[in-house]
């Protein structure tokens, strides 16, 4: 529906319209039922009556636009499904501010994506699904041809459609991201801008929120300008770019770096700086850094991993200086190999502006833990489909079924994530 603005409404006049056509979006029926109430439309006619607007629709006014948010304590922008763009951007800096971190978890099948967002919705934020260059791949299903990653593009596009189908539904903010995309599987990413900008074609926003390029074992000099290259790209389709300085050890998803010097674990604020500088070059740059600290993939014995979160700190400290800005915080930080971290490095990270805290090793093993206590809890029912403790005839198809064992698996996924969440200060944010 169109409605005609004529040239003498003021400013005023024109902010109180646009409200009133935001309550009359037709995706929220109890906008569209007080829109019915409060504003008149003439038969035939396409001009509203903003003076109708300003006596009968207190909740279509400027100073009572809260009332028109999705999410209460969020950005007005931010709503239940998939977030992108602008929208992005606001929730990022909100977390930011009210120092709160998002979990990253990577995810394999519809099962792990499910339990992400029952998750988001049990502690009240939002969440994201990360989807790995393997992971996207299983999805795809592992005998299907691989060559130049096509079966990989195809999993994680797969993927990110039933999120987007299914988000709004669990009525919290999903960002959907996919992990490291090292040199080597940079046809992956290739695939992925291309179905972003096919997607952003036909809908105006990209198909996925994020992408990360891992291209930390290169020269800064490379790693900064294949990003930069990157980001001018997915700038255009309002696309954020995540970018790795310095190396996460430990073994991830095929990639191990188990043995590498300890000196590159700690990413150095003149590092920064320079990625900071050359990225912002670009037009509509969102952006944020995974800059190493310490961490390191997978879970170790305490005292074998040191994360120096003051790192961050100090590198905030120093771009500060340089832009001669008062934020604090001008660096959106990601906190990657976040398994098993205390929860004190974790609040520090938080408060040095971390905004994502990536997690796989911990939720794999909870979704595992379930299906074990599973099987342990009903095991005398597992062991033949006839046959068990209440009679030899008796069928035990309901406990072979998987969709019980699947479930079991994603309940103890969800209360893994409802604890990470819980460390990272994202519950109830919405």
């Amino acid at each position: 529906m169109f409605c005609a603005v004529h040239s003498e409404h003021n400013d005023e006049e024109l902010k109180i319209l646009a409200s009133a056509l935001y309550a009359l979006s037709p995706t929220l029926t109890a906008r569209r039922a007080h829109a019915a109430k409060s504003v008149a439309f003439q038969p035939h006619s396409t001009s509203l009556d903003l003076a109708k607007v300003r006596a009968n629709s207190p909740t279509m006014s400027v100073a009572t636009e809260v009332s028109q948010k999705a999410f209460p304590k969020l950005p007005a922008s931010v709503k239940p499904g998939v977030v992108t763009g602008a929208a992005l951007k606001d929730l990022l800096e909100h977390a930011k501010k009210n120092k709160f971190a998002i979990p990253g978890v990577n995810i394999v099948s519809s099962s792990s994506i499910n339990g992400c967002m029952e998750a988001a919705a049990k502690y009240g934020g939002p969440i994201i699904v990360t989807f790995s260059v393997g992971g996207a791949q299983f999805i795809a299903g592992k005998s299907v041809d691989n060559t130049n990653y096509a079966a990989s593009v195809a999993g994680a596009v797969a993927g990110a459609k039933h999120v987007r189908e299914l988000a709004k539904l669990y009525g919290v903010p999903v960002i959907l991201h996919t992990d490291h995309c090292h040199k080597a599987v940079i046809p992956w990413l290739d695939g992925l801008v291309e179905a972003n900008e096919a997607y952003f074609k036909e809908h105006g926003e990209p198909l996925f929120s994020s992408h990360m390029l891992d291209l930390s074992e290169e020269t800064l000099e490379e790693n900064v300008a294949i990003c930069k290259k990157y980001l001018e790209r997915m700038a255009k389709i309002n696309c954020m770019l995540e970018m790795e300085l310095g190396i996460t050890g430990g073994e991830e998803d095929g990639v191990d770096n188990t043995d590498v010097d300890t000196d590159r674990l700690y990413t150095q604020p003149e590092e920064v700086w320079y990625t900071y500088q050359e990225l912002s070059k670009v037009p509509n740059a969102v952006f944020s850094v995974a800059a190493s600290f310490g961490n390191v993939h997978g879970v170790y014995s305490p005292g074998n991993v040191e994360l120096r979160p003051q790192i961050l700190h100090d590198t905030q400290a120093y771009i500060k200086e340089k832009l001669g800005t008062d934020n604090a915080k001008p660096v959106n930080f990601v906190f990657h190999g976040g398994s098993g971290s205390s929860q004190e490095d974790i609040s520090y990270a938080i408060e040095a502006g971390v905004i994502k805290m990536n997690m796989d090793t911990d939720t794999q093993w909870a979704f595992w833990d379930g299906v074990r206590e599973y099987e342990k809890k009903n095991h005398e029912f597992l062991q033949g489909q006839i046959g068990n403790p209440d009679g030899d005839d008796k069928p035990n198809k309901k406990y072979y079924d998987p969709r019980a064992m699947l479930r079991a698996a994603e309940q103890s996924m969800v209360a893994r994530l409802v604890k990470a969440a819980q460390d990272l200060n994202c519950v109830d944010v919405l």
